[in-house]
């Protein structure tokens, strides 16, 4: 992404899978807001978004959730799973609209990973987009890590079959080689190598069931701002009737000029409460890393208070979740007692949801990585050993 707001030409351009949906979207969209008493001229023809900042009646209220059933329009009770159990039973189903999901945890803990694979999960569905921005890497190193997570197919995890990056790149590079030495015929393009070669043409395969409803950009520290992300999500949401889920990574990386924020905690807060905004004006999920502060690097568990700007992480998210290497947060009596059994828990990440506003909090959960593949088992299970903190978890 160069210095500059994207224009519309090329916003058009880049949502061009959508343009057929736009009518349709408008249509769908549009909802009755009328209603006898005092107030009901003034929100009469407004639609649902816009009218968040308009004094409306109970009536009116319920008035417009009858009519959304009538059609059913039943978003607003129906979650939107991310494929991870028991995550989506301890968190009401899924990622729900309006909802702000943080997730944290140390550095190579995994977080890009389960983001990029459940956003990979909510477009799978045939009605749902996924938007994921990225300011840490480029649309064409995440469609590598995609290649790598569908060689082993969640959620069946067929190791047997996986790639690792280097094997991807070798691929690529010694059949483009041989087509380049006139050893294998005319030279071809990337899609031609990748659906010609065995081990890679599965994955690509996978890839295709929902590739025209995942959405990457590549955003910029410098000028991807909260603006522009609200900007581009409002025009994903009139292109596909409001059906996206939002995924930033990661939240401390978002640009807040022309603002000046104090400190980083001042930042944070501006970012957090910005993202929150998006989530319940556009009415998306919102899912977004959080980066750990020094203190939660040095710490042997990380909490929702080791993350950079926590009291602003802690009140505007709904969901916060936690992971950590279950190795290392393993009691100490549990490793000592058998060291040799603790070891197979090194690829375990425990994930902790530490704030839940529509369900129990402080529940664990592990779920075994595969990192060179880019992949989690979704499979994952309540952890039933002692943790630190002197927590023992239900079995």
């Amino acid at each position: 992404m160069t210095n500059r707001r994207m224009t519309d030409d090329e916003f058009d351009a880049s949502t061009a899978p959508f343009a057929d949906m736009n009518e349709a979207a408008q249509r769908g969209t549009s909802l009755k807001r009328g209603g006898t008493g005092p107030l009901g001229s003034l929100n009469a023809g407004s639609g649902r978004n816009s009218s968040g900042h308009l004094p409306r009646t109970l009536t009116q209220v319920l008035s417009e959730a009858n009519d959304r059933v009538i059609r059913n329009d039943l978003v607003d009770y129906v979650a939107t799973p991310t494929g991870f159990d028991p995550l989506d039973s301890f968190i009401g189903g899924g990622l729900r609209k309006t909802e702000l999901l943080l997730l944290g945890g140390a550095q190579g803990i995994g977080k890009t990973i389960a983001t990029l694979q459940i956003a990979r999960n909510v477009a799978m569905r045939p009605d749902q987009y996924a938007f994921y921005l990225s300011y840490e890497h480029t649309e064409t190193h995440l469609m590598h890590r995609l290649l790598c997570l569908e060689s082993v197919n969640p959620p069946e995890i067929d190791l047997s079959r996986g790639l690792k990056l280097r094997d991807l790149y070798h691929i690529i590079t010694t059949q483009r080689a041989q087509q380049f030495s006139g050893r294998e015929g005319e030279p071809g393009s990337l899609q031609t190598i990748l659906s010609s070669n065995p081990r890679t043409a599965p994955a690509l395969q996978r890839i295709s069931h929902f590739s025209d409803r995942l959405i990457l950009v590549k955003a910029s520290p410098a000028v991807t701002t909260l603006r522009s992300i609200k900007e581009m999500t409002a025009r994903l949401c009139e292109a596909t009737g409001g059906n996206v889920t939002v995924f930033v990574d990661y939240l401390q990386k978002i640009a807040v000029h022309p603002e000046r924020p104090r400190d980083e905690n001042d930042k944070v807060t501006m970012i957090v409460e910005g993202l929150k905004d998006i989530a319940m004006t556009l009415d998306v999920p919102v899912w977004s890393i959080v980066a750990a502060d020094r203190e939660g690097l040095k710490s042997k568990r990380v909490h929702l208070f080791h993350l950079r700007g926590s009291s602003a992480l802690d009140y505007e998210s709904d969901i916060a979740i936690i992971m950590n290497n279950k190795y290392q947060i393993l009691s100490k009596d549990h490793v000592t007692f058998n060291p040799y059994a603790a070891k197979q828990f090194r690829d375990w990440v425990v994930w902790t949801i530490e704030k839940n506003r529509a369900g129990r909090a402080m529940q664990d959960m592990e779920f075994h990585l595969h990192g060179s593949h880019f992949a989690f088992d979704q499979r994952g299970q309540k952890v039933q050993q002692q943790l630190l903190d002197d927590k023992v978890l239900e079995t």
